[in-house]
């Protein structure tokens, strides 16, 4: 009957025994420290893939900058030009102009489409300045419609020109002088005439050119 209570005796001295073994080996430190367990959001850690398709699709500058491409009508009108006829050139025919565009250039056509590019660019000017001068209608096709006032017009009816080069370019003309992306060499003038017409006025001459004389 004595056998229990000393096995369990030496028992509980070999658990003492073995557990003050363990203890000699742990870092002090370590042993009053609770190990910390952050509570992660998974949403916040989720990445979202970028879309190359995106990226891959603009330029990059040699710096990594993306740059998204202008219009070729925007790099015109933003950019300096050596010759007349090199920003008339950069001009892209829009696909249905608007009503004054197509007045003006009707009126570059037919007044002026075998004359040089400055020729033309002066039509054009002579009819823009007509609708600020204050002594003309304020439209350009009003302008170019009025009575008296240009001899291919009949009846106050604008004609349509056909679509040929000489048009395009009318139209590359008249956008350039509407956007006022070149110095006209006829500035101001309001009036003007072929050369062999002997008109009665007195106006101050602005320029020659081609076959065209042009007044104030």
């Amino acid at each position: 009957m004595k056998f229990l209570p000393r096995a369990a005796t030496f028992a509980a001295l070999t658990f003492c025994a073995g557990a003050l073994a363990n203890a000699a080996t742990l870092d002090p430190t370590q042993a009053v420290q609770q190990p910390v367990v952050d509570s992660i959001n998974p949403q916040e850690h989720h990445v979202v893939p970028a879309q190359q398709g995106v990226a891959a699709s603009l330029p990059a500058t040699q710096d990594g900058e993306i740059v998204q491409p202008l219009p070729q009508a925007a790099l015109a009108e933003d950019q300096d030009f050596e010759t007349l006829s090199a920003v008339v050139a950069a001009q892209d025919a829009p696909e249905s102009p608007t009503s004054e565009l197509n007045c003006l250039a009707v009126g570059v056509y037919y007044e002026a489409k075998g004359e040089p590019l400055a020729g033309q660019l002066a039509v054009a000017e002579v009819i823009l300045n007509r609708t600020t001068s204050g002594r003309f209608p304020k439209s350009v096709c009003s302008v170019v419609a009025q009575p008296g006032q240009f001899s291919f017009v009949r009846g106050g009816k604008i004609p349509n020109p056909p679509a040929n080069a000489h048009w395009r370019k009318a139209l590359a003309v008249a956008q350039v002088a509407q956007k006022d992306l070149w110095d006209s060499p006829a500035e101001k003038a309001l009036y003007f005439h072929a050369r062999y017409v002997r008109p009665s006025w007195k106006r101050a001459t602005v320029a020659t050119i081609g076959n065209h004389i042009f007044y104030r």
